[in-house]
């Protein structure tokens, strides 16, 4: 070894401790998880939030908002969506710092977890639906962009309806199911078709809308999607066209307007993401979801959500921590690799 770099690196680092970086960008990141005795933070202590953001009663003021939505009315399959933003809420040790976009996603906005949305019933879906699109136009009124653990699918529709009200909205939707199907059992009401709603609300624009991963016995109910000019990528094209040329052309469906990014665990194999109600085998790997995502830096994410959830399938918590990497990357989309 150069005996002259040495010297130089013993000068430099000899003595230093973790929170001794020079690069600006590291040791901002490392002074997040620093407390004021100097010591680092512990990720298993205090009352858990989402990405370990602080907690608000309220979203004056900030610009970021990190929301739980607890309700699984809509699901067909398994039930126990409803808990999955508290679980997401225990994983710790996600960020501060985003090595692909090389920045803080915290650093210099306001965000931060302002709890679940209140519901007035727990039995009734359609009145769910309008509660969370009521705390959904709330935000919007007040310049905040959400940032959302579901739940079951359903609680997109809201939330497209309250964000997209002024202009049709672009979607970036990662799903082993396309969710545009009709109504069944009595109801149109169900998680298997937010984004046809939204279509046909006119708060979702279909030719501004792609749907990655899509696989599974559910396919002969997708038919709007491809009769409305959405871009339906099956697991089988995702695999033979690769993350680069997917994400290429998700960017060219979105184009330069507002969108939103949706992602349903039972989009990845579950094998990596059990923990769901309606698993489809043969989905993505972590590593592809992750890549495809960070290949979105740059688009106008003005809202984002990861759905179903389900802790009690989940027994090695695969998923929770897969979901809490999804929402941290949602985030850093929305701050650090925002244009």
């Amino acid at each position: 070894m150069d005996k002259a770099k040495l010297e130089a690196l013993r000068a430099r680092y000899e003595g230093g401790g973790a929170f001794d970086a020079t690069d600006p960008v590291l040791k901002a990141a490392a002074t997040q998880v620093r407390r004021p005795d100097g010591q680092r933070t512990l990720p298993y202590s205090g009352v858990p939030t989402f990405l370990d953001l602080p907690y608000a009663e309220s979203a004056a003021g900030l610009d970021i908002a990190a929301v739980g939505i607890p309700m699984d009315l809509g699901v067909s399959n398994r039930t126990g969506a409803r808990f999955g933003p508290r679980a997401v809420r225990t994983i710790e040790r996600i960020g501060p710092y985003h090595p692909t976009f090389r920045g803080v996603p915290q650093g210099g906005i306001r965000a931060a977890d302002i709890g679940d949305v209140p519901f007035r019933s727990r039995y009734s879906l359609e009145q769910s639906l309008e509660d969370i699109e009521k705390f959904y136009s709330a935000l919007r009124a007040q310049g905040v962009r959400p940032l959302s653990v579901g739940g079951d699918h359903s609680v997109t529709y809201p939330i497209l309806k309250a964000l997209g009200k002024d202009r049709p909205l672009a979607l970036v939707h990662i799903d082993a199911h396309c969710d545009t199907m009709g109504a069944y059992d009595g109801s149109k009401f169900h998680h298997g078709g937010p984004f046809r709603l939204a279509v046909l609300d006119g708060v979702l624009d279909p030719e501004r809308t792609i749907q990655i991963g899509i696989r599974g016995a559910s396919n002969m109910y997708w038919e709007f999607s491809h009769a409305s000019g959405m871009t339906v990528v099956y697991m089988e094209d995702f695999m033979a066209a690769g993350v680069a040329a997917v994400a290429q052309q998700a960017r060219s469906v979105v184009g330069a307007g507002p969108v939103y990014i949706s992602i349903d665990v039972d989009g990845f194999d579950p094998a990596y993401a059990p923990g769901t109600g309606t698993p489809e085998v043969g989905g993505l790997t972590p590593r592809e979801g992750l890549a495809l995502l960070r290949a979105l830096g740059g688009l106008d994410v003005i809202g984002a959500d990861v759905v179903e959830v389900a802790p009690q399938y989940d027994p090695t918590t695969n998923t929770i921590q897969l979901a809490a990497q999804l929402l941290f990357e949602e985030f850093a989309l929305m701050t650090v690799g925002r244009s």
